[in-house]
């Protein structure tokens, strides 16, 4: 392996003044309700509307505004989502099973009650992320979700994301963001009920108050800056690679951005595409500081160690442009959400194509993967027995308890021997 282009992946780490400055906020929000919403609702977004609930009406007149263009491509983008997540729960079946005569295990999936939906804007109105966390909730049978997304700011809601909140399902569609949006839904200040979850992608104050708020809640996943990583042989279209590259790296400064080749000549090839297309790229002035201070370009002598390099970059977006994909598709582990062959991207993932573009970074991939129906599920358990089966047990459990001084533990079972022995 030969690194031709040097970089880093940035990894998502506590930042000790982002900790303590949320952590301020979190109790200030608590403590002071609406009022601290309000304050910092004015400081960060100069928004102070009389209500940070839309009406049905104010929803109708956002959608309004839209051409039908723009409702079609967004309706066709939820249809997709609606129906891969829909095809996954088909997949999640209750099950029942007689392990012994008379002992009867079981489990079954229970929805969240409620749900709280971040949809980001800040850079980029990124409405499309309405999709992928409301329409995942609503399939799964969550009763009630709650969406935040932050006001353009001083000038209120941008109508393309109150049109695919609403089109997802959303029951409450609240302008706000931030902190003060995550403290909304996960304190239930007003008249909005505490949810059972948060959801959603933000920056990085959103990220650490879903890290501080957890427990009190749940939450999907904790996500920093995105990345991708491209695995690429000599017979991959360097054009085809370095478009892609870029319009990952467009996202943020801090975005990852990671090449895997599988000759040197390749790899410079594509270096020199990245450049070509940097100097009239439109949003080069992000891009280009994350492929200058993150992009790594890496000449693998394998197979074999591509896939190394691949699974231990973890990344949330992984593209092959190779003729053997069958391969890698088998031999990969870690990735958030993996495009195999040049005629899909990630840019399908995250608008159109169905699946999720709510993902893990940071190397997360290892343990976890993204957003998807069974996020919003509780796999419960569930045990029957017969009195026979009841009797049958109790001796072992009471001998097991002994064993561990639980005392108390071992007379629930020996008051069903007594109970079950002579009936």
């Amino acid at each position: 392996m030969r690194t031709v282009k040097s970089g880093g992946h940035r990894l998502f780490e506590q930042d000790q003044q982002t900790s303590e400055y949320v952590a301020g906020m979190l109790k200030d929000l608590e403590q002071n309700g609406m009022d601290a919403v309000r304050k910092y609702s004015t400081k960060f977004d100069d928004w102070d509307p009389a209500s940070f609930e839309l009406t049905s009406q104010e929803i109708e007149a956002a959608i309004a505004q839209l051409p039908e263009q723009a409702i079609e491509d967004t309706d066709y983008c939820q249809a997709n989502v609606r129906e891969f997540a829909t095809a996954q729960l088909a997949t999640l079946l209750p099950l029942e099973t007689e392990i012994r005569p008379g002992v009867i295990l079981g489990h079954t999936h229970i929805p969240v009650n409620s749900v709280g939906s971040y949809v980001p804007g800040g850079r980029y109105p990124m409405f499309g992320s309405a999709q992928m966390s409301i329409i995942p909730a609503k399939v799964a049978g969550v009763k009630s979700v709650i969406a935040c997304t932050p006001p353009v700011k001083g000038q209120g809601y941008y109508p393309a994301t109150i049109n695919a909140i609403a089109k997802a399902g959303a029951d409450r569609i609240f302008v706000l963001g931030g902190v003060p949006a995550m403290a909304l839904m996960a304190f239930g200040l007003e008249d909005v009920e505490p949810v059972d979850m948060l959801c959603g992608a933000g920056n990085k104050y959103v990220a650490e108050a879903k890290r501080q708020l957890f427990g009190r809640c749940g939450i999907d996943i904790l996500a920093g800056p995105t990345e991708i990583l491209i695995i690429a042989d000599d017979q991959a279209d360097p054009e085809l690679v370095a478009c892609d590259l870029l319009g990952q790296a467009e996202h943020d400064p801090n975005s990852g951005v990671c090449l895997i080749c599988l000759s040197e000549d390749f790899a410079n090839r594509a270096i020199s595409e990245v450049e070509k297309q940097l100097e009239v790229l439109p949003t080069k002035d992000v891009a280009s500081v994350s492929w200058g201070d993150n992009g790594i370009v890496y000449a693998a002598d394998s197979p074999e160690e591509a896939v190394r390099l691949s699974d231990d970059y973890a990344p949330e977006h992984l593209e092959l442009h190779v003729s053997d994909t069958d391969y890698f598709f088998t031999n990969l582990t870690n990735y958030g959400s993996l495009f195999i062959g040049e005629e899909t991207t990630v840019a399908y993932g995250d608008k159109s194509i169905g699946t999720n573009h709510i993902l893990p970074t940071s190397r997360a991939a290892r343990y976890t993967g993204g957003v998807w129906v069974g996020k919003f599920l509780k796999t419960c358990t569930y045990q029957r027995m017969s009195p026979a089966a009841s009797l049958e047990l109790a001796p072992v459990t009471e001998r097991q308890c002994e064993r561990e001084n639980m005392l108390a533990h071992g007379l629930t079972a020996r008051i069903r021997i007594d109970r079950y022995r002579d009936a």
